[in-house]
């Protein structure tokens, strides 16, 4: 008779350095992250996360979606991402002048793909004049520029919509009507030869607790920036999107890279893939 062999218990997947924005509207993806094995969380804004990227400093991070197409290599985790499906409040151009009369527009230097985005759609938009872009360097207002419109993003971006009211066009709710497509903002993006599958049950852990908890984190939020209730809770749980069909993002990203490119926005030859 034979004895069954003893289990023999699987290898621990090698850490991962994982990076994630400090927003509120990166909670629904990365909420208790730095409690998964062998997950080493980081929180930076977009434009620094992707120099860590880039500098191997992190394996993967929820960053702007414009870096798959900046330099080949990367691939990124289908089916998660930053993403809005018409109007998103934490990405706005406010303006001092009716749309018709702009000229100049201050770039925060905060995304890469919201910068990318108003510049795509300039090209696009017929509402919209030929503009001059002005980007900022980091830790400068872009409200102070002087411009006729500030590219603002994140937390800053609601507050001065909902805590201002400031006049403002929204480039995400533009950018579906004129395309059919969401707009992906950020995903989960890996860096050359970084291996995402051991790692997807942890990501996937953190984005079904942050979805749970999205109503309550942005109650939260309004009663400690005194906002309105109401509209934080329609951006965390409406507005923003953080699961898409795969094929969908895919379209969507491949979209927007085809109009980014003839503007020198993307790389011809960067050609990402889903990780799974």
């Amino acid at each position: 008779m034979l004895c069954p062999m003893s289990a023999v218990p699987s290898p621990s997947p090698a850490s991962l350095r994982v990076g994630s924005v400090p927003y509120l509207v990166g909670r629904p993806l990365n909420l208790g992250l730095e409690d998964e094995p062998a997950i080493e969380l980081t929180l930076d804004v977009p434009a620094k996360l992707i120099a860590g990227l880039r500098s191997g400093e992190l394996d993967v991070a929820l960053v702007s979606s414009i870096e798959l197409f900046r330099q080949p290599g990367y691939t990124y985790l289908p089916g998660l991402a930053v993403a809005g499906e018409g109007y998103v409040g934490s990405v706005q151009l406010f303006h001092r002048v009716p749309l018709a009369d702009l000229c100049t527009v201050a770039l925060d230097p905060a995304s890469r793909t919201a910068q990318a985005l108003v510049q795509v759609l300039a090209e696009l938009d017929p509402t919209l004049p030929p503009l001059e872009f002005r980007e900022v360097p980091f830790g400068t207002d872009p409200r102070t520029a002087g411009t006729d419109a500030w590219l603002r993003i994140g937390d800053p971006a609601l507050f001065e919509h909902l805590g201002e009211g400031l006049a403002h066009y929204n480039p995400s709710q533009r950018w579906a009507e004129l395309t059919g497509l969401p707009f992906v903002f950020a995903a989960w993006i890996a860096r050359d030869g970084v291996d995402l599958a051991p790692h997807v049950a942890a990501f996937e852990r953190a984005a079904a607790r942050g979805q749970a908890a999205a109503p309550g984190l942005a109650r939260a939020a309004a009663a400690e920036w005194q906002l309105d209730e109401r509209a934080m809770v329609d951006y965390l749980t409406v507005e923003c999107s953080y699961r898409l069909d795969p094929e969908r993002q895919a379209e969507a990203l491949g979209t927007f890279a085809r109009h980014a490119r003839p503007l020198g926005l993307a790389n011809p030859a960067a050609e990402p893939r889903p990780a799974l």
